[in-house]
């Protein structure tokens, strides 16, 4: 099978108009403006700042209950990484959601998972569709859609609903997903001890009503 090389990652684009405008409105206040950070793709940073400390990433992974070498990160256009939605999944693997305006929606898993978990062996029912795509699997079903691809030991999946993420995009993002190197540790990441605010990351599979017990059910990305 013909490797292709990993296309180069999405980055939002100014126009010279909205830049200006940026600029105005950064001079009449007095000083510069800066995203709210839920509102920042995680990516490599262009700062000169001096590369975090891998100790410390390595201990805020932990505090997260996960290792550094399960995080990753991707980026797909129009969508950015949601920092509330980072958190652990299973024993030691990693999850996090990218955002759009508009709502949409991208959901990015990483876990230790068997061979079959990221190819068809285990598609279900006539109404799914599950095919190779390059070096990843898509499935799909009628509501939910997945690419997913084994790497190192990990099923790396990127899931949504066909109504908040059209294939293109999802593919986009699944061709994009790489190991958060050190500084997108850094962007990624919780604070040791919530000293920045960070709130608590909350379980996305926990129904709000009953015992709380986890909701195991899942579309084409299960």
């Amino acid at each position: 099978m013909t490797s292709h090389p990993r296309p180069p990652r999405f980055r939002p684009v100014r126009t010279a108009t909205a830049l200006a405008l940026t600029l105005l409105l950064a001079a009449s206040a007095g000083c510069g403006t800066e995203a709210a950070p839920d509102a920042r793709a995680a990516g490599p940073s262009g700062s000169a700042a001096p590369a975090p400390d891998r100790t410390e990433l390595e201990a805020r992974a932990a505090a997260l209950q996960t290792v550094a070498e399960h995080v990753w990160v991707t980026e797909a256009p129009g969508f950015a990484l949601a920092r509330q939605s980072v958190g652990v999944l299973g024993d030691d693997g990693f999850g996090s959601a990218y955002t759009a305006p508009d709502g949409g929606r991208i959901q990015l898993s990483v876990e230790r998972r068997p061979h079959a978990a990221a190819d068809c062996t285990d598609a279900a029912g006539p109404a799914t569709t599950c095919e190779r795509d390059g070096e990843q699997w898509y499935r799909a079903s009628e509501s939910g859609h997945a690419y997913a691809r084994e790497q190192d030991g990990l099923v790396v999946t990127l899931s949504g609903t066909r109504q908040e993420v059209n294939r293109e995009t999802l593919r986009a993002a699944a061709l994009a997903a790489h190991r958060a190197d050190d500084r997108e540790l850094d962007e990624v990441l919780p604070p040791l001890g919530g000293s920045s605010g960070q709130q608590p990351v909350e379980r996305g599979d926990l129904p709000p009503v009953g015992d709380g017990a986890p909701n195991n059910d899942v579309e084409a990305s299960g």
